[in-house]
């Protein structure tokens, strides 16, 4: 025979987990890069309790960005960032800028990765191009990544306030490609690729800070990803505001019924010991 009290006992604190995943859902509604908390639940001797707290890796929408600087991901994948020790990071937050030294990076300081392009687009790797149908076809099938990235740069020179000495402005554009311009746009080269990087099941992966995550073994390792780039823009949290709000009411009802059960119980439980003692 099931325990009523323990049930309603374990039903209340997943609840409780329940309402602080949608609070925190709620509170981010408006906070580019954020990712949506989603509860799980299993049962466990016919209560609820809280199986898994996983990330909603679906598309948020797009919004104008503090800077030209900032990138905009449509589709799978994620920036590839890297930190002071070498270690790789994954976000969907393009609030990228360059620093006074021409270093792209993020917010926190984590350099933007990217692969070095020659004048026909292809990636370098070393001193020898990647066929750009090899790269493309690895990215359809989701293969495996194996080419260097590296910090990308875009030094101004002193002298003539040019990027690289020789390009007045630069675009992102397309694949996540960004280009020098000069002659007043008519000369455009390519310069770098942004790294966009997927997983096979990109709910494995484990955040480490607000928007940035780390691979883990449930995630797999990092393939080629796929989407368009766009520079100027920012991806919003992916947030369902109606949707959480209809779960905060769901988890509010469930919260009161097994506050409930445990009043009654307590009750009756009194009224037993009263009648022993009498």
């Amino acid at each position: 025979m099931n325990d009523s009290f323990v049930n309603a006992l374990n039903t209340q604190m997943a609840t409780s987990d329940w309402i602080d995943a949608v609070g925190e859902n709620l509170m981010n509604i408006y906070t580019p890069g954020y990712r949506e908390t989603q509860a799980t639940f299993k049962t466990f001797l016919n209560s609820a309790i809280v199986d898994t707290m996983n990330k909603n890796t679906g598309q948020g929408k797009s919004t104008p960005g503090t800077s030209n600087e900032n990138v905009f991901l449509e589709g799978e994948g994620y920036f590839t960032l890297r930190r002071d020790d070498g270690k790789i990071v994954y976000s969907r937050l393009g609030e990228f800028t360059f620093d006074k030294e021409g270093v792209y990076r993020n917010p926190g300081g984590l350099t933007v990765q990217g692969y070095i392009l020659n004048d026909k687009g292809e990636i370098m790797q070393g001193t020898k191009p990647v066929d750009a149908d090899i790269y493309a076809e690895t990215g359809i099938k989701g293969g495996a990544v194996n080419i260097p990235t590296t910090n990308i740069k875009l030094w101004i020179d002193p002298n003539n306030g040019k990027y690289l000495g020789k390009y007045d402005e630069f675009e992102i554009k397309e694949e996540g490609i960004l280009y020098g311009k000069s002659d007043g746009g008519k000369t455009m080269v390519p310069l770098y690729k942004l790294a966009i990087m997927n997983f096979h099941n990109p709910e494995g992966l484990y955040e480490i800070r607000p928007g940035e995550f780390i691979e883990t073994e449930e995630s797999g390792s990092p393939v080629v990803g796929r989407g368009e780039v766009r520079g100027g823009l920012l991806e919003m949290s992916n947030c369902d505001f109606k949707a959480n709000i209809a779960y905060y009411q769901q988890a509010k009802m469930q919260l009161d019924v097994s506050s409930k059960i445990i009043q009654t119980n307590k009750q009756l439980l009194q009224s037993i010991l009263e009648l022993i003692s009498s």
